[in-house]
């Protein structure tokens, strides 16, 4: 009882110092694991580990095959939810980047690792391609963490982040695969008997996959389970899946969920963020305990079994030559200028998925008796922890060797997409600012996609924007929804994150009423709270630009704004096209010099004949 307790306890804070100290969840996770295993057997008295996984005489969790059994159910699970996360429409709307990373760059790692451990280690093709298999995927697990602080490019960011999410079901797809294929030979695997089981397996774990996939989405649409059963029917059903899948062929479970999972990820289904959460909540937990577990297991001797050059060769092939390989190869004729291509091909973090899978398969395969089989689980593993340990110590330092550390943020977003948003957002955009929208509206946001504009479905009262890190670039904050309370939350908790160089909200009606107490963040104008700015959007959706003369000149027009409801100062322009906000004390604020022009909404002011004023038309 003490040791499950202890490793559920263990887990949790590691998954707390991950957070506290943003690093990726498994390096702590793994780490602990390992204190608690094989190295607690040099500074216990007896030698024997604090925790142990398998049970040893009057020692253990799980007797017998059940450590691998419950982390077959548990990696079931954790493949089910990343299948959940894989969209057809991201797929077809991500650049050709991408698309070749997850398909050349993945032929690339699988060949490249594979050729390299056969020849480096001595392993025989098929536990060497089964190596190359686990390590192709990177996940947004890792990835999230170590880029989250490092203010970098849209593009680079978006590159790195959809490789984690796209290629974590393909890479544990491929290793399942080639599990598949080892595990139907029992020494003769190239048979025509092992390619038939091999061809089993295809088929009854896509077509479990497949079918209950559309079984259980039926159910949902169909309101067959009720609201506070929908997540435990679809946990067991993923359990049945990969069992009833397993009877049918032998190994195919795996291959069935994360079949299902992608199917199901690409229904309209009602209830599929709840789902979604339940699988996060529930992922965290297992990946908590199964990791702890497995580190645990490892003994000291699979440690001495790569501890030599060998391994540092392997560990070097694999990240200085084969990961940057794959990345140039995918990136010609792409716009990644060299000093980009360079960086994507540093940052390649092994994931969740490669540790827990290689786990899996190596003591499965070990169990069998295959030659080598010993050597998946801690080259893996040593894959996993050298990765991360070197990506997580130097992206930032190699970020700013070559050139692609931001080193100002000049990105602004937006919370909420009405039409106010939309048409600044607009503006912004075409004046090559790098704008996002973010409202919990998704009527909101289609409509501001319409536009060509970058668009988040996201409630600002959770914290799945700050691990957003394709909004890393932003420094800019602006609050333009018609809820004060909303507006003034997003200025407290985001703008550290998000409005180091500027975090501004509208005032509301109160303020409006009270100019002498406007907030100092108060953002355009102090007469103009959402409902007026509302109307004259309404009325006059259009925004102009009038060439300064002087700070005279600007007072006037920001006198004309007082007077006039619908016209509205916003930005500033300067020559070189640069953008600054007009906050609320617009009488307060200077241009810093000749040939700006201002930016405003609403009605056209006329341009003034010499030594008259402006005039609205």
């Amino acid at each position: 009882m003490l040791e499950l307790a202890g490793i559920i306890i263990l887990g949790i804070i590691a998954q707390w110092v991950a957070w506290r100290f943003k690093l990726p969840a498994i390096l702590p996770l793994i780490l602990i694991g390992l204190l608690v295993g094989p190295i607690a057997t040099l500074y216990t008295e007896d030698g024997s580990k604090l925790i142990e996984p398998i049970w040893n005489g009057e020692k253990g969790l799980f007797p017998g095959e059940g450590l691998y059994y419950f982390v077959s159910l548990a990696i079931s699970v954790i493949l089910f939810e990343g299948g959940l996360t894989l969209k057809r429409a991201e797929i077809s709307n991500v650049g050709p980047v991408i698309t070749k990373l997850i398909t050349i760059g993945t032929i690339v790692t699988f060949f490249g690792a594979g050729v390299a451990a056969h020849y480096i280690f001595g392993l025989s093709w098929q536990i060497s391609f089964l190596f190359s298999g686990l390590i192709i995927v990177t996940g947004p697990t890792v990835i999230t963490p170590i880029l989250r602080n490092i203010p970098l490019k849209k593009d680079v960011s978006a590159v790195l982040k959809w490789e984690g999410i796209l290629i974590d079901p393909i890479g544990a797809l491929v290793a399942v695969l080639v599990f598949e294929f080892i595990s139907v030979g029992e020494g003769q695997a190239f048979t025509q008997t092992a390619l038939i089981e091999f061809g089993k397996i295809i088929l009854f774990g896509t077509t479990f996959g497949f079918t209950f996939a559309h079984a259980l989405a039926f159910a949902i649409k169909k309101n067959f389970i009720p609201h506070y059963l929908l997540n435990v029917v679809s946990l067991s059903t993923v359990l049945l899946v990969y069992v009833e899948s397993d009877l049918f062929a032998h190994e195919s479970g795996l291959l069935a969920v994360v079949v299902m999972g992608m199917v199901m990820g690409n229904m309209n289904l009602p209830n599929l963020k709840e789902l979604l959460y339940f699988k996060e909540s529930l992922s965290v937990l297992l990946i908590s305990i199964l990791f702890i577990l497995l580190a645990a297991n490892i003994n000291v001797s699979d440690m001495e079994l790569i501890y030599n050059w060998n391994t540092v060769a392997l560990f070097a092939v694999i990240v200085f030559i084969i990961r940057p390989l794959g990345v140039f190869l995918s990136s010609q004729g792409s716009n990644l200028k060299l000093n980009e291509k360079l960086f994507i091909g540093w940052v390649g973090p092994r994931g969740i998925v490669a540790a827990g899978i290689a786990s899996l398969f190596g003591s499965k395969l070990m169990l069998r008796g295959e030659p080598g089989a010993e050597y998946i689980t801690p080259l893996v593993f040593m894959i996993v922890l050298g990765t991360v340990l070197l990506n997580a110590t130097t992206a930032r330092l190699f970020a700013k060797l070559v050139g692609v550390f931001l080193k100002k943020s000049e990105g602004i977003l937006i919370i909420g997409a009405s039409k106010l948003s939309r048409l600044i957002g607009n503006y912004l955009r075409k004046n090559n600012r790098h704008v996002v929208l973010i409202d919990n509206n998704q009527s909101n946001v289609d409509k501001a996609k319409k536009l060509g504009l970058e668009a988040l479905s996201a409630n600002i009262f959770s914290d799945t924007l700050v691990d957003n890190i394709e909004l890393n670039d932003m420094g800019y904050l602006m609050a333009l929804t018609g809820n004060s309370d909303i507006n003034k939350f997003a200025i407290d908790k985001f703008q550290k994150q998000f409005g180091e160089n500027g975090a501004f909200r509208l005032v509301n009606t109160e303020e409006v009423n009270d100019p002498e107490n406007n907030p100092k963040e108060g953002l355009f104008s102090h007469t103009d709270d959402f409902i007026q700015l509302m109307d004259t959007v309404r009325k006059h959706p259009v925004i102009h630009e009038i060439e300064l003369e002087d700070k005279e000149h600007y007072d006037k027009l920001i006198d004309i704004t007082y007077e006039e409801r619908d016209i509205v100062p916003l930005f500033t322009k300067s020559p070189d096209g640069s953008i600054e906000i007009i906050p609320a004390n617009s009488k307060d604020f200077t241009p810093k010099g000749e040939g700006y022009k201002l930016v405003y909404l609403g009605k056209e002011i006329e341009v003034a004949k010499e030594g008259e004023n402006p005039k609205t038309d």
